[in-house]
């Protein structure tokens, strides 16, 4: 039977110790090991910054010594591969960050979405950072459209619940993600901190990964709903969830 997994996370990648280098973390990590390929095929799709050319070569190089076979699928100026070919090839996709509202909207036009769809079901193992967290949601807060935060509602829907990502780092995600649920415009929020990503599995959440080591009031998870009429924060540690 096949499992379908998502990793959703504010992190994927950390510095290396010389300028402007990185390197894949746990949460990164994380879906390799699930992949259970002794070589990998990971894509790379940065549909988000505009397929900016030094983020995929960044891409690349951050993945110079781990044994995979990397690709990339890019959307700018024209797709540099067959999409639903090139996306179903893969084992491993990653999907950086930027405009999740610009994302959305290409990925549409040129059919992504629904070779994305295909590819979750077939197994193929989707995440990303940021606005590649928010997508896979039915949507969350974004600062796609200028520095105050505004909402998406139209994400692809593969996980069932609205998506908050940064959630220690920039002040204005907390209360709004706490307005979009006491507002009901979702059911319940996940968020994650910076460095910190949600494992799903057949669109369940199973497992916190942390970037870097993690103690009781470190980097976390939070679930956000409302119960009996409150907005309730759970935090969710680092490890299996119960």
């Amino acid at each position: 039977m096949t499992v379908r997994r998502i990793m959703a996370t504010s992190g994927g990648f950390v510095a290396r110790d010389r300028w402007d280098l990185f390197k894949p973390a746990p949460t990164f990590l994380r879906m390799l090991e699930l992949s259970k390929k002794d070589r990998p095929r990971v894509c790379f799709v940065l549909t988000a910054s505009g397929d900016n050319a030094s983020y995929i070569a960044r891409s690349y190089e951050a993945m110079s010594d781990i044994g995979c076979d990397v690709t990339h699928l890019q959307l700018f100026t024209q797709p540099n591969a067959p999409v639903r070919e090139h996306i179903l090839s893969s084992d491993v996709i990653w999907v950086g960050g930027g405009s999740v509202a610009n994302l959305l909207a290409l990925w549409k036009l040129h059919e992504v979405d629904s070779a994305m769809r295909e590819a979750y079901e077939n197994g193929v193992i989707l995440g990303g950072v940021s606005a590649g967290s928010i997508c896979w949601h039915q949507g969350g807060s974004t600062d796609s459209f200028g520095p105050d935060l505004r909402v998406v509602t139209n994400g692809m829907g593969l996980l069932p619940y609205g998506n908050a990502v940064h959630y220690n780092s920039e002040v204005q995600r907390r209360p709004l993600t706490h307005d979009l649920v006491q507002n009901e415009t979702f059911e319940t929020v996940y968020a994650t901190d910076d460095g910190v990503g949600i494992l799903y599995e057949d669109g369940l959440p199973v497992e916190v990964v942390s970037d870097k080591p993690s103690g009781t009031d470190g980097p976390s998870a939070y679930v956000v709903e409302k119960v009996g009429g409150t907005v309730k924060e759970t935090r969710l540690d680092v490890g299996i969830l119960k």
